[in-house]
């Protein structure tokens, strides 16, 4: 069934915690979702990998070196990369990870393709990793009670998904790029509960989850998703208070307005228009707290 849809049918479904469930289910299929029922009952292989990282990305190769080496020093062994038609030096910059076997590299070029390659991800590696976490080049998985990522995804077997909140970070009045690691140069950040710190990213259990419905939250199938305190998630996450004190997702939305700039130009993978909307600028240039 096509997107649209399944919006549709799904928008007739008066509880909101199931609405995703469904919409991820009619766009994924019945009929595939019969086959990989059948699939899974007989399909008992272990992952050779615990976590993984799936990320879109175009024309980031400047980003990738830091962001790949924070999350492989905090845990994760394998990263599903799907470049978007890239022109920069992102082929060039992700060779050596390729050629260790940390990086799994895929072209995908087009438009509005996010959703797509994490389909994608899922149905090519559902029974490669235990769990794997969908995040952008500008978002680094912070674990603030636990030595490492696996260390607090150990609590959560029993889920489908967890989800982790955002902590936005602004330029910190920066006006041009830099070579320097993105995690040194922005040091200010919002207020911990701020309404754009409700947005979460997922990781989740790619034998139970159909797809992910959008950037944010999988459609499951089976059990509920947890938030990052280990409490079964009831309400969307546009109507809970952020987490932050247990694991965090660093938000590096802006950068310098250099980047910005840069960022708006090239469009996102999520089909975001192209103009350079400084609106949006001004809303995430958070500055209220000096990290610690």
């Amino acid at each position: 069934m096509n997107k649209a849809a399944a919006e549709i049918i799904a928008g007739l479904i008066p509880w909101k915690m199931e609405r995703n469930r469904w919409r991820g289910l009619l766009r994924y299929g019945v009929r595939n979702a019969v086959k990989l029922h059948r699939e899974l009952r007989h399909n008992h292989t272990v992952p050779s990998t615990y976590l993984a990282v799936c990320a879109i990305a175009k024309d980031e190769g400047p980003y990738f070196k830091e962001w790949i080496e924070w999350h492989r020093d905090m845990g994760v062994e394998k990263f599903y990369i799907y470049d978007n038609g890239s022109t920069d030096r992102t082929r060039e910059v992700l060779a050596p990870f390729i050629e260790s076997g940390l990086v799994d590299y895929t072209y995908f070029p087009g438009h509005r393709m996010q959703i797509a390659a994490y389909d994608d991800c899922i149905t090519r590696h559902r029974f490669d990793a235990r769990w794997i976490a969908f995040i952008d080049l500008d978002e680094f998985i912070v674990p603030v009670k636990d030595a490492d990522i696996p260390a607090f995804l150990g609590r959560f077997e029993e889920f489908p998904a967890v989800e982790i909140n955002w902590l936005c970070y602004g330029s910190g009045g920066e006006e041009k790029k830099s070579p320097a690691p993105v995690m040194q140069r922005f040091r200010r950040h919002s207020l911990p509960g701020h309404p754009l710190n409700r947005h979460v990213k997922s990781i989740v259990d790619p034998r139970r989850v159909y797809t992910m419905t959008g950037c944010h939250e999988a459609s499951r199938i089976t059990g509920v998703a947890a938030d990052s305190h280990g409490l079964p998630i009831t309400r969307n996450f546009r109507e809970r208070e952020p987490q932050q004190d247990v694991i965090r997702i660093n938000h590096y939305a802006v950068r310098s307005k250099e980047e910005f700039v840069e960022k708006q130009n090239r469009g996102r993978a999520s089909g975001t228009k192209r103009a350079i909307e400084w609106d949006y600028f001004h809303k995430y240039d958070l500055n209220d707290v000096d990290a610690d």
